[in-house]
């Protein structure tokens, strides 16, 4: 697990300091990579790779990068793990390939220039972001993994193309535009993340998952080909779903998560896992239990409120486990002394509320591991959110005439933008009024999953773009096939993933996912229904995997999730710290977000609205990251 970013300048146009500039960039990612860290330059070409190292495999120098190719040809600045390449070492060793270190880098490269790149990465298996430099074409690559885990940015910034892991690394060049995009801002209030490919800067974007963007400086325009698509997987499985019994399906998912468990334990420095005493976490952690000869280190969060508190539940699984286990408590005070740090965490605006216990749970797993496994992406795969039980309601949603719902669309525009926040039971007829305007389902879910159903409210100047995820599904799916593959889509990098991803390398903490191993979601697309729901409600396969090793009163429970007392908290503890920055006036002067809304979201909120603490801490996310770059974004907002 690592950092890299880097940069191509027109010839006569890019900074004399190549490396230096560099040097800088990847400076920034110190906290991803805290164990080495270097850069490569070809100043004919205007070109610098730098890398920060975060040793996994192969401690040693030979696993250093920026790594140049045994051919030459190519260069690779790498973040991640690819865990199959013990296999794939072996067939290009048997092909006549030699190597001179253990480090998986070395083999994706000999992989690349025998195969060439498109073909390689289409047996990589693992979690992985990297830019591979091509010295014979001249061109730069920049490869996304499957399903989004590893992050990747980029954009071009007057005559120089920037990327990086992070936004903070291409800030740190002096081409780069802090230039707030308006647009992206309203998605954000929309999801509680900017989704892919979108980012909090205009002319910045993220890479695609499973994409392989081209830049030939030669031309300066990026060409993108995905090599893997989860809307196609996931359509592909709809189509041809799985034929054989339950228990053969039991079987297979056995064996597939048995070996994404085992292949993701690979590693040179120690490694454990999240256990909150759910199904995903307590599956992941027994079956990691099982292929162990020595007790697995796992890792738990505690609140003194009940009603959030899976410490005992995970306790006991752990006991039965027979893991060596370790538990933190939080409180206000913890959030208080983290919050500061979330605008550097995160680069830009995210709002997902789990963030402080996924950054703190990472830091209580780095003083004893290096590298942690957790169970997210059973619930999209497997069907735990209540939401996917009611796509039924489409199904009378959709009986209502086209004209009548164009008129209540109507009517929601309208009035959305205008309503105030502190009205919430004219807003909440509103939203029903919207809802039973929507033109199919894809609309449908996008509005009941949305934070703000009208976010262009909060964002002055902002046109909300069409959410990319959300496409127009095949006219014959059933509507509660398709919940998950929209989530998969973006949920899941863009919210769950980016979460996981900034708060453990906050830490310089690896989390790898064998749940979300792309064998895992193939297979999970290609599960009926019936073997998804049961008895027991969503994800039943995967808990008849999970009673193969924990006893099922242990596991059989309300679902609970990763959350915390926010509501509590911003009433008592946070309260002072909220009024400061959703001061009405203060606001005003910034000149981002509409003040009457933003105050009315607070009052409220105050006053008793279901849920409103989420929208609050939307406004307080944004606005917490705006307060920490307001140098940086002060001429911008004043151009505006």
């Amino acid at each position: 697990m690592c950092g890299f970013t880097g940069f191509i300048s027109s010839p006569g146009t890019g900074p004399d300091d190549l490396a230096g500039i560099c040097r800088a960039m990847a400076g920034t990612l110190a906290h991803r990579g805290p164990d080495d860290g270097d850069v490569w330059v070809d100043k004919e070409n205007g070109v610098a790779l730098g890398h920060r190292r975060l040793s996994i495999l192969d401690l040693s120098p030979l696993g250093r990068q920026p790594m140049t190719s045994s051919c030459g040809r190519y260069i690779i600045a790498y973040n991640g793990e690819v865990y199959n390449h013990p296999q794939l070492r072996s067939e290009l060793e048997a092909a006549g390939d030699t190597f001179t270190g253990s480090s998986d880098t070395e083999t994706m490269l000999a992989a690349i220039s025998r195969w060439g790149l498109r073909n390689a990465v289409e047996r990589f298996n693992g979690m992985f972001a990297f830019a591979l430099w091509d010295r014979r074409k001249r061109k730069l690559h920049l490869v996304r993994d499957r399903i989004g885990i590893k992050p990747l940015y980029y954009g071009t910034c007057g005559q120089t193309f920037l990327f990086g892991s992070e936004l903070k690394a291409l800030r740190a060049h002096p081409a780069f535009i802090t230039e707030i995009d308006r647009d992206a801002l309203t998605l954000f209030f929309r999801h509680n993340y900017i989704p892919t490919p979108f980012s909090i800067y205009r002319g910045i974007k993220k890479l695609t998952p499973g994409t392989i963007l081209t830049f030939d400086p030669a031309t300066s325009k990026p060409r993108e080909e995905r090599y893997w698509d989860v809307r196609e997987a996931w359509l592909k499985g709809i189509e041809s779903p799985f034929r054989g019994t339950e228990n053969e399906a039991l079987e297979e998912l056995e064996g597939l998560l048995a070996d994404a468990v085992s292949i993701r334990t690979l590693s040179d420095v120690p490694i454990g896992a999240f256990l909150s005493g759910g199904i995903d976490s307590s599956t992941v952690c027994a079956v990691m239990q099982a292929g162990s000869s020595r007790a697995v280190k796992s890792f738990c969060l505690g609140f003194d409120e009940d009603r959030y508190d899976e410490s005992r539940y995970a306790r006991d699984v752990a006991a039965h486990l027979g893991t060596e286990h370790h538990e933190q408590r939080l409180s206000a005070q913890d959030l208080m002394a983290d919050i500061p740090n979330f605008p550097q965490y995160w680069d830009e605006p995210f709002s997902d509320a789990g963030q402080l216990p996924a950054h703190l749970i990472s830091k209580l797993a780095r003083e004893q591991v290096t590298v942690c496994l957790s169970g997210d992406g059973g619930d999209e795969l497997f069907y735990g959110y209540q939401r996917y039980f009611q796509a039924n309601a489409w199904k009378h949603l959709s009986r209502i005439p086209g004209l009548a719902r164009a008129s209540f669309r109507a009517a929601g525009a309208a009035l959305g933008n205008r309503l105030s926040p502190a009205a919430p039971g004219a807003r909440r007829s509103l939203a029903r009024l919207s809802l039973l305007g929507s033109r199919n389902f894809s609309e449908c879910y996008r509005y009941q999953v949305s934070h703000s159903k009208y976010p262009a409210a909060l964002v002055p100047g902002g046109n909300e773009p069409a959410s990319p995820h959300f496409k127009q599904p095949p006219q014959d799916a059933h509507p509660q096939h398709l919940m998950p593959m929209w989530d998969l889509q973006g949920y899941v990098p863009d919210g769950v993933l980016t979460k996981v991803d900034r708060a453990s390398m906050a830490e310089a903490l690896e989390v790898r996912v064998p749940i979300l191993d792309y064998r895992v979601v193939e297979f999970a697309a290609a599960i009926p229904l019936s073997m998804k729901i049961g008895p027991d409600g969503g994800k039943h396969l995967l808990r008849q995997l999970a009673y193969k090793h924990i006893p099922r009163d242990l596991l059989h429970r309300p679902k609970m999730g990763f959350g915390i007392p926010l509501d509590v908290w911003l009433k008592s503890d946070l309260r002072n710290w909220a009024e400061d920055l959703l001061d009405e006036s203060l606001i005003r002067r910034q000149g981002i977000l509409d003040p009457e809304q933003a105050r009315g979201t607070w009052k409220a909120f105050l006053n008793g609205m279901p849920g409103g603490e989420y929208h609050v801490w939307d406004l307080l996310m944004f606005q917490s990251w705006y307060q920490k770059n307001a140098n940086t974004h002060q001429a911008t907002t004043e151009r505006q």
